[in-house]
């Protein structure tokens, strides 16, 4: 049987999502990792890890680059693993368009292209091929907008220097560019008053003390907050009690700037005090001031 300290980590997601680089911070924080594993040597390496005299964290990469046959055994291939060892799937993906992007600039070749079919329908195709990996993911990392070395802190901090219990992340965003991907839970405050509207704090974020003043004189503000951290309060314990190692929550205004900024920052403060780890994220902060 293997100890319950042992940790297997399972990376996967699409071709130019950033793969390689949280394999490699896994590498350089001690885990054993093996790129491109078939899915069908899971369980074989599961057995050598609860038989080896020295166990080291395996972390393993599985994607597209085995057959599309080989990838739609994964989900099966996880429910068929020992109850004793629960493997942690870390789904990577990014919109289509920087992935196009990342290809174009690397000029590296995607596995799925050939002379049927196109960067673009690969990629499109990829992403059908890996939602049933998706969907049992533990945490998904949308990498769009991070940057090689933002990646490898999400991976220092949500994952390998991860305490006991349930890691939380609440980002905050603007819907003019779009839903996190990686959100397990999303709550829409573009109901509350916006400062964008006075030109005087227009050019603030709602981490500065202009917008905490404006936003903390107006009631609705303070109920929604009540609300959200009422509701967290009661159900993020409930995933914990089911094995949820991770858990996103996100925060979404018009721009991503003031008042999505401002809920994140007081919800961070509130559970930080709660949780052992507590992580905060402004996705969309400083790109414009709309």
């Amino acid at each position: 049987m293997a100890p319950s300290a042992l940790r297997l980590i399972i990376i996967s997601g699409r071709s130019g999502s950033g793969k390689s680089t949280v394999l490699n911070a896994l590498e350089d924080a001690g885990f054993t990792c093996i790129d491109n594993l078939p899915p069908v040597l899971l369980p074989e390496l599961v057995g050598w890890m609860s038989r080896a005299s020295h166990q080291p964290n395996i972390a393993v990469c599985i994607d597209a680059r085995i057959s599309p046959d080989g990838i739609r055994q994964l989900p099966d291939i996880l429910t068929s693993l020992p109850k004793t060892l629960i493997p942690e799937l870390i789904y990577l993906d990014a919109e289509e368009t920087i992935l196009l992007q990342r290809f174009s600039a690397t000029r590296r070749k995607h596995p799925l292209t050939d002379e049927f079919r196109s960067l673009a329908e690969a990629i499109a195709e990829e992403g059908e091929l890996l939602a049933p990996v998706a969907d049992r993911a533990s945490l998904k990392i949308d990498t769009s907008s991070l940057s090689l070395q933002e990646l490898r802190d999400q991976v220092r901090q949500r994952v390998i220097h991860k305490p006991k219990g349930i890691a939380l992340q609440f980002v905050s965003f603007g819907f003019k560019h779009g839903v996190p991907r990686d959100a397990d839970l999303v709550f829409d405050v573009r109901c509350l008053p916006n400062p964008y509207w006075d030109k005087s704090l227009r050019m603030f974020t709602g981490r500065d003390p202009a917008i905490e003043a404006f936003l903390q004189r107006e009631p609705a503000v303070t109920e929604m907050f009540e609300d959200i951290r009422r509701f967290l309060d009661r159900w993020v314990r409930q995933y914990e009690a089911n094995q949820r190692s991770y858990l996103t929550v996100a925060i979404g205004c018009t721009g991503g700037q003031h008042r999505s900024v401002y809920m994140a920052e007081q919800l961070h403060l509130t559970f930080t005090g709660q949780y052992s780890n507590v992580q905060l994220r402004h996705r969309d902060m400083g790109q414009d001031h709309a």
